[in-house]
């Protein structure tokens, strides 16, 4: 790491850029389409302020949670993002190290393949993201690894049934690289609630987590389906243009899970107050993904660790000052639209 490091995100995206392939930041960076709602995740934190409470004995706050048994030393997770050992030597490994040392989970791209039992070495806390690919047997087999290996969760992606129009990527030539395990699988494209059942019999003790959902309808059928956790997610803006802002999703989706199942959100999570904002419309966690690309790519699995204390710190101070000494403290009266 140098010694003048980034300090807030988007310092951290600035440098990143500095040091990385010009194809391989904006494969990262990029969103679908215009990018309309790439930018609409960010703005829609733009819209909640948070109403702070005083005296609350609040000084030093206990920022710790769980979501299905895993320990969360803050209400931070790293969201799957590929292919990272081409932002950094450290790769998938470094990033699960970095978690281990901030006391957060990581969810592990699909892409790992070969290196699914090396990541979990790290001793972090893992979850599994799963696709479903056509050829049936190889996904089975890398959920009874991953189940092997003590990964928590499975965290099944539903919001790519086809890859998004990502005009960057075009600018730029980039294509995406074959996998470690020497051939691509092709994802399947026709898949349905049913299936959910399918990946809980691959790998029988391990909670399923859909990730991809924005509507109440969905959400709904998820859990009638068995879903034990939703994560709202539109893919960092990487699928389809013109789809919600997560955030404004987020509170439809927690109505609709009436308290069923937890409820985490990914996009424009920036700073520790996002955090707060998206616990107090109902979010039992967030997830991000590249603040910890950037991360990783100016330095590595230091670069991580930097990111995530950044948002940890900043965690705590916006629940200190909003007078919450425990996750449990931040209620939806603790925001108002702006």
């Amino acid at each position: 790491m140098p010694d003048e490091r980034p300090v807030t995100l988007d310092e951290w995206e600035a440098a990143a850029r500095g040091v990385l392939p010009p194809g391989v930041f904006h494969y990262i960076a990029g969103g679908a389409g215009a990018e309309r709602t790439l930018a609409a995740n960010d703005a829609a934190f733009d819209r909640w302020t948070i109403w702070p409470s005083m005296l609350r004995g609040s000084g030093e706050p206990d920022p710790s949670t769980s979501v299905l048994g895993t320990p969360f030393a803050f209400p931070v997770g790293i969201a799957p993002w590929a292919f990272q050992w081409q932002v950094h030597a450290d790769g998938e490994s470094g990033t699960a190290r970095a978690a281990a040392a901030l006391g957060v989970p990581m969810c592990v791209s699909s892409t790992v393949l070969d290196g699914l039992e090396d990541v979990a070495a790290s001793g972090a806390s893992l979850w599994w993201q799963l696709y479903i690919w056509r050829d049936r047997a190889a996904t089975a087999d890398l959920l009874q690894r991953a189940e092997a290996s003590g990964y928590r969760a499975l965290v099944w992606t539903v919001d790519v049934p086809a890859l998004g129009r990502r005009h960057r990527d075009t600018r730029t030539g980039y294509a995406l690289p074959v996998g470690p395990a020497g051939s691509p699988q092709e994802f399947e494209p026709n898949l349905s609630w049913d299936d959910l059942a399918w990946i809980r019999a691959q790998a029988p003790s391990l909670p399923v987590i859909v990730k991809g959902i924005v509507r109440d309808d969905d959400a709904r059928a998820a859990i009638e389906h068995g879903a034990d956790a939703i994560v709202v997610s539109n893919h960092g803006g990487r699928q389809l243009d013109r789809a919600p802002a997560t955030l404004d999703a987020l509170p439809g989706v927690v109505d609709a899970a009436a308290g069923r199942v937890p409820v985490l959100v990914d996009g424009g999570i920036r700073d520790g107050a996002d955090v707060v904002i998206a616990l107090a419309l109902g979010a039992a966690a967030v997830l991000v993904g590249r603040p910890s690309a950037w991360g990783l790519a100016f330095g590595g699995q230091a670069g991580v660790e930097a990111v995530l204390g950044f948002l940890r710190d900043g965690f705590v101070s916006a629940m200190a000052n909003a007078g919450c000494r425990a996750v449990g403290d931040i209620a939806r009266d603790l925001v108002r639209p702006a």
